[in-house]
């Protein structure tokens, strides 16, 4: 959408092809409905992918700034929780509608419920063939912005991916991203429902790749909440090259190891007669308290009095660093977003046309580029849409 208004904004005439019986339906479902539109603190750490020159090269001219320009220009108007952008009505629909609205304004053709089988390059131009027609479309350039893979939306189902192949463009694996984790651990049939505030660290055969702060939200499955879809892709890949991948979970980030043994020994000393797991009451959920007793080897019955300063170390260190194996992740239905996807030293940072094939642009979730939580994915995917509709109606 924001490619075609672009492009129609620079007196391109424009035909948008779309597989869905409604344009933007995916947009509906960002921001948990309140459509999260880009973030002001944009930086290229923020991006992930094998190439992230790429991404620095992209925000070099096309930064928040630009893209509260664009919202505007179509009527969106914006406010700010801390550097995160929404629209002014906290409503993803609005955004949706208003896309749609300046399409129409400026008279693209929208055609709906049209997929798209094959595009074949021709000495002048394209032909674009939809499924159930007899005569294909024909262009003098195409966009792909057909997303990826992510999202219980109808038509994320990665054909875009293969129109991409089919010009020999070569892909990174795509693998789930900002997703939940799957874990085998028993324990967590007992914690689901609870929600607290933990530091997550991915390990990848047994070194530290990433890490997170924010709240955790422990499932009958595994973990999910945003500090684990944060680190996520990172298990995504390793489990696609068949590494072993592990989540450590320090359950109380703002105490160091020390100091809660510290703070242990204390309420050990003071309260002789409680039991271990009285001892842990009012730190963690109370259903938490036995699974860390148990994996730290304490009878949540046991008297205070009774357990050793060593027992004590053992405690806290479970405390600060529960193991939880990764076996899977949810799938890419469940998924905010996809990591991997067209290679980007193959498309042009600047205008998102194909290096290997001229008046061919390539754009957002398609390409080998993914975010973390707080707009960003969003701003690219406005962006690279934007950058595409411009150069391909020939401004530079």
């Amino acid at each position: 959408m924001a490619a075609g208004i672009t492009a129609s904004q620079n007196g391109a005439s424009v035909t948008v092809l779309e597989q869905n019986d409604i344009l933007g339906k995916k947009i509906l479902s960002t921001g948990n409905g309140r459509c999260n539109l880009t973030n002001l603190n944009m930086k290229t750490d923020d991006y992930r992918g094998d190439d992230l020159e790429f991404i620095q090269e992209f925000l070099k001219d096309f930064g928040a700034s630009d893209a509260l320009d664009f919202f505007s220009s179509v009527g969106i108007f914006t406010k700010c929780r801390g550097d995160y952008v929404y629209p002014l009505s906290d409503q993803a629909s609005a955004v949706r509608d208003a896309l749609a609205m300046e399409l129409h304004r400026l008279e693209a053709n929208v055609r709906i419920n049209c997929y798209v089988e094959e595009i074949r390059k021709g000495k002048k131009g394209f032909l674009i063939f939809c499924a159930g027609e007899q005569s294909p479309c024909r262009a003098d350039k195409v966009i792909l912005a057909a997303g990826s893979k992510a999202s219980q939306v109808p038509g994320s189902n990665g054909s875009g991916y293969v129109l991409a192949e089919r010009f020999g463009h070569t892909l990174s694996p795509v693998v789930p991203s900002l997703v939940q984790l799957i874990s085998q651990k028993k324990c967590f049939k007992k914690l689901s429902g609870i929600r607290i505030t933990a530091q997550v660290s991915l390990y990848v055969d047994g070194k530290l790749t990433a890490r997170d702060t924010g709240e955790l939200q422990l499932t009958d499955y595994g973990v999910s909440g945003i500090p684990v879809f944060q680190v996520s892709r990172y298990a995504a890949k390793a489990l696609d090259k068949k590494q072993k991948a592990a989540a450590a979970i320090d359950f109380i980030p703002h105490l160091d190891t020390a100091e809660l043994t510290g703070e242990l020994l204390r309420r050990r000393s003071l309260w002789k007669k409680r039991t271990a797991a009285e001892l842990l009451n009012t730190i963690f959920p109370s259903k938490l308290i036995p699974v860390l007793l148990s994996e730290a080897g304490l009878d949540k019955q046991a008297w205070a009095e009774k357990i050793s300063e060593n027992q004590i170390r053992k405690l806290s260190e479970v405390c600060k660093c529960f193991t939880v194996p990764v076996s899977d992740t949810k799938p890419f239905s469940r998924a905010q977003v996809c990591a991997g996807g067209v290679r980007t030293d193959e498309v042009c940072p600047h205008t998102m046309e194909s290096k290997l094939v001229k008046g061919l642009y390539i754009t957002g979730e398609l390409l080998d580029v993914d975010g973390i939580c707080g707009g960003y994915n969003l701003h690219f995917a406005w962006g690279s849409g934007i950058k595409a509709g411009k150069h391909a109606a020939g401004k530079k």
